[in-house]
């Protein structure tokens, strides 16, 4: 595409809005407008510029403010989504068994819950789809701001201090007028905009007062932290560089700890303690009502690693070290952070249970039934024997004439035994459960509960954030520049010769036009220049207003 050459002589960038050089509007469209566009100071961009190729194309789709409001939109809606449920970290169930998380959100929520969960919401963050919406956000958020920023810098850097007079004539705070001493008043304006720390040019007539550049510059910073903001939160997704999980570790239980795969833990002991009456009299009232409440509680466990020449799959560890969590005062190793976050009490280990001879109370012998791993036969004595032909860890009933359980945890749990002895040789079959017995027939024999082992459960949360500083350099960052942005403006003062003793006045600032007309106020009184008017408020310099009054 050809440059385009103004009548100055000046070879602008095709797109160019105003010369580079003199200020001319170089478009019909400049040309037509009382007060000039400022924003990129009228120079070319590359969106405006290039649209044949497909990298064009790609590249003027991301750097629309239009498709960037869309994007931040979609992640604030997706975000909003997300809070509707809780996320898959916070479920009182085995996270790593799909069926699980789905039949959770499924007996919570109903449909919408099964819908939430078949989207994704159910671990938005970690989502594909949420990731490539922070992508297309940080995308949009370098490509607008690079087609932004480079044309301004250079125009900024390029501006002439002597402008065209229909430069001036074009800008929003204008004012012309007849002087008896031209160079005197310049002069003085120099004197006084000095004065009020302007960076003051002159050339030929002419004088460029600027100030306050370095804010132009602040939404680009601002961008830039987003940018180092999104990259971190990008970078969560990468194995290593963030863990946020929870584990139900057992007491007596040796488990991997997730997220941190050499790492093993082991629970030793749960422990607890409660106030009483003479400890805390202010939790009297509260001590009757509720019975009891938590002073604290601490998990001991062991951390174990494993050998460096273990072969995968394998669990040959090695001891770290011995640590009593306790809530506010996590484990710490190698990055990682193990917080007490929650516990149960009393869940069922084991279960003994003996069988008897109904008519007599003869009894064969006891047997323990390992909850977690049930065996198949349990041997008794006199010949007998009880095989274990069912097993529902947390009965919910009967569905299709077959015994359903809606976990795996042993909250409820229920048994079919088959009950062989001498005079049963083919077995009798009993249904057991915690509050009941079915038989499909009058049995002479029966499983009779005896006793039940239980254990305390520890909910703790594994934690590891290595993009955490990174995330608080881009907040930083972008606070600059909010800040920067914020807090002052650009502005800038023409003031040059026109056409025998005539002086020419021009303003201009990104915002704060009222503070900038109140410097002008005081230049123009020191220097005796020509009044102005600010065409979009229609307002008139504070000297032409006394003249109406």
């Amino acid at each position: 595409m050809s440059k385009i050459k103004c009548q100055c002589g000046h070879d602008n960038p095709f797109g160019t809005v105003l010369c580079e050089k003199c200020g001319r509007p170089m478009t019909e469209e400049a040309k037509r407008s009382e007060v000039v566009d400022m924003r990129y100071e009228g120079s070319a961009r590359r969106s405006q510029t290039y649209k044949r190729s497909i990298i064009d194309k790609i590249w003027n789709f991301f750097s629309s403010v239009k498709i960037g409001v869309s994007i931040i939109v979609a992640v604030l809606v997706t975000s909003a989504i997300g809070t509707l449920f809780p996320q898959k970290f916070y479920l009182p169930v085995n996270q790593n068994s799909e069926a699980e998380i789905l039949a959770y959100y499924e007996r919570l929520y109903g449909f919408i819950g099964t819908l939430y969960y078949k989207l994704g919401f159910y671990d938005m963050y970690n989502s594909w789809w949420f990731k490539i919406l922070i992508g297309m956000l940080g995308t949009s958020i370098i490509i607008a701001s690079v087609d932004r920023v480079i044309p301004l810098y250079k125009s900024l850097k390029k501006q002439r201090t002597k402008r065209h007079t229909s430069f001036m004539k074009r800008q929003r705070v204008y004012g012309a007028g007849h002087s008896e001493n031209a160079d005197a008043s310049l002069a003085k304006a120099e004197e006084k905009l000095k004065n009020m720390k302007y960076n003051v040019k002159t050339e030929d007539g002419a004088i460029l007062a600027e100030k306050n550049r370095f804010s132009r510059w602040g939404p680009y910073v601002n961008h830039t932290g987003l940018i180092i903001f999104l990259f971190g939160v990008l970078l969560r997704g990468i194995p290593g560089f963030y863990v946020d999980q929870t584990m139900w570790i057992r007491e007596g239980e040796l488990r991997s700890i997730p997220g941190a795969p050499d790492y093993y833990l082991e629970s030793k002991d749960f422990s607890i303690e409660t106030y009483s009456k003479e400890e805390a009299e202010v939790f009297g009232k509260a001590l009757d009502r509720v019975g009891t409440i938590v002073k604290s509680y601490q998990t001991d466990v062991s951390l174990y690693k494993k050998k460096e020449d273990s072969l995968p799959g394998s669990t040959d560890l090695e001891h770290v070290k011995d640590y009593p969590i306790i809530v506010n005062k996590p484990l710490t190793f190698d990055g990682y952070s193990i917080f007490q976050m929650d516990y149960r009490l009393d869940e069922l280990k084991s279960m003994t249970m003996q069988l008897i001879e109904k008519k007599t109370g003869k009894s064969f012998g006891q047997f323990t039934i390992d909850l977690d791993d049930p065996e198949g036969v349990y041997e008794l004595n006199d010949g007998a024997r009880v095989d274990l032909i069912g097993y529902y860890a947390d009965y919910d009933g009967v569905e299709n004439g077959e015994p359903v359980s809606k976990s795996p945890i042993p909250n409820n749990p229920a048994f079919i035994f088959n009950m062989i002895t001498p005079d049963k040789p083919e077995g009798e079959k009993s249904f057991v459960a915690i509050r009941q017995t079915l038989e499909t027939q009058e049995n002479a024999y029966q499983v009779k509960f005896v006793s039940a082992e239980t254990r305390d459960i520890s909910g703790l949360t594994i934690r590891k954030d290595k993009t955490l500083y990174i995330l608080l350099f881009g907040g930083l960052i972008f606070m600059i520049g909010v800040i920067q942005g914020s807090y002052w403006n650009h502005r800038r003062i023409w003031i040059q010769k026109g056409e025998g003793d005539e002086l020419l006045v021009a303003a201009h600032t990104n915002k704060n036009w009222f503070s900038l007309k109140k410097e002008l106020d005081a230049v123009k009184e020191y220097a005796h220049l020509p009044g102005y008017e600010d065409r979009l408020d229609n307002e008139s310099s504070t000297e032409e207003e006394e003249g109406e009054k």
